[in-house]
């Protein structure tokens, strides 16, 4: 007697004779398989028929517009001119992939108009002249939209008047 079989006669005698399946049960069982089968086939076919979502790949774009700021910061800080040139090249070409993937990198120029739906507000420069009041002092990080949304916000340095 192996294993199983001392298994199955020890379940046996606590629990006394085990019946048999019917063949109407068995017949059942292989009915309700073949009923989920057939749904999840029906499903799988479904989702396999839907056109792919359309729109930007965010995640990418995100990663896209990192490497784009770190190549930006080596630029920046680079110790020679043909440093800072491959740099700068490869940063113009990452900001190429964003906008062919659909992104659109948020960079004002000094002087435009504040606006809180792609930037945000990370320093407040004093000015004295009220025209300057609520316009962008300085970038101090780009921004990234996709889809007509924002993903990272701009992070600037806003004039504020006070008079």
């Amino acid at each position: 007697m192996d294993g199983h079989e001392a298994e199955r006669s020890d379940l046996v005698a606590r629990l006394g004779k085990v019946p048999e399946p019917s063949l109407q049960s068995v017949a059942d069982k292989i009915d309700d398989v073949a009923r989920l089968l057939t749904r999840q086939t029906a499903t799988l076919g479904q989702l396999a028929d839907r056109p792919a979502p359309s729109g930007p790949d965010v995640a990418l774009l995100v990663d896209l517009h990192a490497l784009r700021g770190d190549a930006m910061t080596c630029a920046a800080t680079a110790r020679s001119r043909r440093e800072r040139t491959a740099f700068t090249a490869l940063a113009g070409g990452l900001e190429r992939l964003l906008v062919g993937r659909g992104g659109q990198v948020v960079e004002p120029a000094p002087g435009d108009a504040f606006s809180g739906a792609t930037m945000e507000a990370v320093e407040v420069v004093p000015v004295t002249d009220p025209a300057k009041d609520r316009t962008v002092a300085a970038v101090l990080e780009p921004g990234l939209t996709a889809g007509g949304r924002s993903v990272r916000a701009a992070r600037v340095a806003v004039h504020r008047h006070k008079g």
